[in-house]
């Protein structure tokens, strides 16, 4: 069977995090990181240039722009997409390793890369993450201090354009209290693994065991 087709030989599976700017998914995504085994990032590949603290292969795995138009001649990407004068791409080869041995695998891209990897990847599983207001989004935005007004309102113009998007998502998170949005956002992902086909790939032995 194919590994294409999001089921077995899979018993891992993959998720996709969208938000808009200021939602505050990072900080879900590593509170979700922390709380749960078996589950990691996909750390993706750029042009861009190694900032001061990165390292390659934890933040980022760096590549030049030839090797990157290279992988993309090659298939390699789950998607890719170029962000201002970078190209950022997930790479497939990784993520469905991790789901052959069991690893869940975080995406966390916009609603364009979603939109790649959905046709790829049929059994990955959405999450559109929502903050509580449109004053509370541009709170945090706000609370960034570092940027200018105009910057500030073109991240607020681009968040409600991207919000739009949620309707393609499987699951909604409403990001108010941050403890109850981590809740909600870890309880989909356990129950994700109670489903019996993913029972049955991660407790095979136990099951065989118990039907003797």
């Amino acid at each position: 069977m194919s590994s294409h087709d999001g089921q077995a030989p899979y018993s891992g599976t993959l998720y996709i995090i969208s938000a808009p700017s200021g939602a505050g998914k990072t900080s879900l995504v590593k509170g979700l990181v922390d709380s749960i085994d078996d589950i990691r990032v996909s750390v993706s590949h750029t042009t861009r240039q190694m900032r001061p603290g990165e390292t390659d292969g934890v933040n980022y795995n760096f590549v030049t722009v030839p090797e990157f138009e290279q992988m993309v001649s090659n298939d390699v990407f789950l998607e890719y997409a170029q962000v201002f004068d970078n190209y950022y791409g997930t790479s497939r080869e990784w993520v469905e390793q991790q789901l052959r041995e069991g690893i869940d695998v975080i995406l966390e891209i916009d609603w364009q890369g979603a939109q790649q990897v959905r046709p790829r990847m049929p059994g990955c599983v959405s999450v559109f993450i929502l903050p509580p207001s449109r004053q509370e989004l541009e709170r945090r935005l706000r609370g960034r201090g570092q940027d200018s007004e105009e910057v500030i309102q073109r991240r607020f113009s681009d968040a409600v354009t991207d919000m739009g998007h949620y309707t393609e998502y499987d699951y909604v998170v409403i990001n108010d209290e941050f403890d109850e949005a981590l809740t909600d956002l870890a309880a989909i992902m356990r129950a994700r693994r109670q489903r019996r086909e993913v029972q049955r790939a991660r407790q095979g032995a136990l099951i065989a065991s118990l039907l003797q």
